[in-house]
């Protein structure tokens, strides 16, 4: 296949359904990358902690009594216990694990151990909490567990001004962590938030919404998708009360106070920024074929009757949009495992599918090829 064709299409079929990509994708791509796991709001006080399981990797951030975040795996340096079970909790003065009673600061020093004198050689200044990589922006934290990947900085230049316009500093979570899982590989969920053309087909609310102002940009390493809320004939009861009740919110610009702005960033993170709240979607690969959203919104506390009934709206609008997605996705990953499927053509219109299909073959090479490689051309990529 010459290079032009290649980049009219989609990555082979076997690249979504097989375990040894999968593998691949998790040591080259997802080992060394930034995943968000809270906001400021939600670990305020000295001792609160967040949590997050990415592919097997357990992280925590907790803040310190000196105030200072930091960020750890949140696994026991004794015998390599769980620290930490919730989402988001609170500890006193120190992290004891549940197995042995070893103890923790909230610094990561050890602080105890029983029967310490059981132990040859040993000196518990050698065995505090193993720091993680650890990154602020606009309030929000994000973590990595590997060595290497993309510098931080580099990483939020995407969004870093989008947060200062929307004050997301200032912001605090408007619900719970929701955890949706989907029977698809996680480049289906990537590829179907940046795919523009199914927009008009399998989205009637958020079409209505946002008719043909859905403009798709490449910003360097994140899509942009920008839309505006229009008046449109025909618009769902929600839409239209949407539209009603949406207040001007004061701290934006005039051309902000309608526009719905999509961020997908590398390789997994979204984050849809709205006048009204921002979203953020991470998609959790579990398995070849499954994928977890982690889901959750923040929003300037804002307690008025307009601005209540907005928040509200924006969530119906989404909800229809997350089952129709789940609907289509899941329709794309069963054809997909059918065998024999050759990828069809990438419209020009889709900017950032023919560009993440690009970086994937960049990434790793081996997905150039149409059939599944072999299990020794899986061990040469690994080594490469």
């Amino acid at each position: 296949m010459s290079k032009a064709a290649e980049f009219e299409t989609g990555l082979p079929a076997w690249a979504y359904t097989d375990p040894d990509f999968f593998a691949l994708e998790r040591e080259k791509i997802f080992a060394s990358s930034w995943q968000i796991i809270c906001h400021d709001s939600d670990i305020a006080k000295p001792g609160a902690y967040a949590t997050l399981n990415f592919m097997g990797e357990l992280m925590m951030v907790v803040r310190g009594n000196d105030g200072v975040v930091r960020a750890f795996k949140n696994v026991c340096r004794h015998r390599a216990a769980r620290l930490l079970d919730a989402p988001f909790g609170r500890c006193s003065s120190r992290i004891v694990c549940p197995y042995h009673a070893w103890t923790y600061d909230l610094e990561g020093k050890l602080v105890g151990v029983p029967r310490q004198d059981g132990y040859d050689f040993f000196e518990k200044r050698n065995y505090g909490l193993t720091p993680l990589g650890l990154g602020e922006c606009g309030g929000f934290y994000f973590v990595k567990a590997g060595e290497g990947g993309q510098a931080f900085d580099d990483f939020a230049k995407p969004f870093r001004e989008e947060f200062e316009i929307y004050k997301s500093r200032e912001m605090k979570a408007l619900g719970r962590i929701t955890l949706r899982e989907r029977v698809v590989n996680w480049k289906i969920a990537t590829e179907n938030y940046i795919d523009k053309l199914h927009l008009p087909v399998a989205h009637d609310g958020l079409s209505g919404l946002v008719g043909d102002t859905y403009k798709l940009r490449i910003d360097g390493d994140a899509y942009r998708i920008e839309s505006s809320i229009e008046a449109l004939p025909n618009q769902s009861p929600s839409v239209r009360a949407y539209r009603k009740f949406l207040p001007a919110t004061a701290h934006l610009p005039d051309e902000r106070r309608r526009q719905w702005l999509y961020l997908k960033l590398w390789p997994n993170l979204a984050f849809d920024i709205y006048p009204d709240q921002i979203d953020y979607m991470q998609f959790i690969p579990l398995a070849p074929d499954r994928t977890l959203l982690r889901e959750i919104s923040y929003a300037i506390p804002d307690e008025s009757r307009e601005m209540k009934a907005a928040r509200y709206l924006n969530w119906r609008i989404n909800r229809e949009v997350n089952l129709e997605d789940k609907d289509v996705i899941e329709r794309m990953q069963a054809g997909l495992a059918s065998g024999n499927y050759v990828p069809g053509p990438i419209s020009r219109e889709e900017i950032c599918l023919r560009d993440f299909a690009e970086r994937m073959r960049q990434e790793l090479p081996i997905c150039r090829e149409r059939q599944r490689p072999t299990k020794a051309a899986f061990e040469h990529a690994r080594q490469a």
